[in-house]
Parts: C-alpha cells; sequence; structure tokens
C-alpha cells in the first residue's frame, strides 16, 4: 500500500494551492479519503474528509475555502485551497481509511507554506 502526496509549496496570504495523493495498493473505491495536517508543535487535525460515496465534510475552519474530491478511476484525491491564511501552514497528510475494516493508511506528507 502506498499514498504518495505531492503539490505543496510555498504560497502568499490569500493565494491558492492544490494538493494531490495517489494511492496504490487498495481498491480505492472502498476507502474513505481524507487530509489532515500538522503544524509545528500541534497536534495532527483532519481538514476535510470524503466518503465513499462523495459526501464531504470539513473542519469549520476550512469550509468555504478548502475543497476535497476524489477520482476513483485514478485512484487520486485532490485538496484544492483557497484564501490561504499563514494558519494554515502545516505538513498535510493523506489518509485512507477502509469502509469495511477501518484500515488505515497514511501518506509521507506535503509542506504548505503560507508566507508573504
Amino acid at each position: 500500500v502506498e499514498l504518495v502526496e505531492s503539490g505543496g509549496g510555498l504560497v502568499q496570504p490569500g493565494g491558492s494551492i492544490n494538493i494531490s495523493c495517489v494511492t496504490s495498493g487498495i481498491n480505492f473505491r472502498d476507502y474513505h479519503m481524507a487530509w489532515y495536517r500538522q503544524a509545528p508543535g500541534k497536534q495532527r487535525e483532519r481538514v476535510a474528509r470524503i466518503f465513499t460515496n462523495g459526501f464531504q465534510e470539513y473542519v469549520y475552519f476550512v469550509r468555504g475555502r478548502f475543497t476535497i474530491s476524489r477520482d476513483n478511476f485514478k485512484a487520486t484525491t485532490t485538496l484544492q485551497m483557497i484564501l490561504l491564511r499563514p494558519e494554515d501552514t502545516a505538513v498535510y497528510y493523506c489518509n485512507a481509511e477502509d469502509l469495511h475494516d477501518r484500515a488505515n493508511y497514511w501518506g509521507q506528507g506535503t509542506q504548505v507554506t503560507v508566507s508573504s
């Protein structure tokens, strides 16, 4: 099983960036996908999740700014982020959770830095 994130980088406040996670070794359609983030000195927190049926949920402080999507054919999930703030700076991790047995897998993370 492998989850590989990409697309992180430096972006100015108010800017936008997309990060993606390509998976392999899992039956992607059977997995809920989520994005977590961890800022220095803080706990990892979930910011967005998309269920196998396409339903999305977001933590309140990213609602309206972040959009999670999934492509079952490409076994990929993407997080589109707009109106970025310095407090969005973190390492962003992709997570896959099996809807049947709740097996959990993580990517290695991608750094997003919001700074002028």
